[in-house]
């Protein structure tokens, strides 16, 4: 089976815009945080679960974000994750928020999750399982959008 990205559908909130009405850039880390959360739950890897089973944490070491066409109070967006790298001690979760018809690429944005011990916070290797287990959702940027509808930039 291919790998494909892991679709969320959220709509922009109240608490998302200002008072035009169009989001705020902030908000879109909510949207990735959301689907961060369900991509690894769609992997088996239930964050009140896998933290406790490792004994690991995965906080971020980098955070990008770019945009692209603003969205409004009650769009509703589809928030694609995936993972396009997987390194020894971190790997890269990358998000496209994706609406309408035809399909368009709203905003893109990745996070570098690094892997540490939690009671010292010291990097340390991913556990292969997790590895293992985001699998059907690691692929390149290129393929996930292309499996999603994106016309090329």
């Amino acid at each position: 089976m291919a790998a494909k990205p892991h679709i969320i559908d959220e709509y922009v909130r109240w608490s998302d815009v200002d008072f035009a009405g169009i989001i705020c850039y902030g908000a879109y880390l909510r949207f990735f945080e959301i689907a961060e959360t369900e991509l690894f739950r769609a992997a088996g890897l239930a964050f009140r679960n896998v933290f406790d089973r490792y004994n690991v944490w995965f906080p971020r070491a980098a955070i990008h974000s770019e945009f692209y066409r603003p969205a409004r109070l009650d769009d509703r967006l589809r928030v694609a994750a995936y993972v396009s790298r997987v390194g020894k001690k971190s790997l890269t979760l990358n998000f496209d928020v994706i609406r309408g018809d035809p399909v368009e690429l709203g905003a893109a944005g990745y996070q570098v999750l690094v892997c540490v011990e939690r009671p010292t916070l010291q990097s340390r290797v991913i556990p292969p399982e997790v590895v293992r287990a985001l699998v059907p959702f690691t692929l390149s940027v290129d393929d996930a959008r292309a499996e999603l509808g994106v016309p090329k930039r």
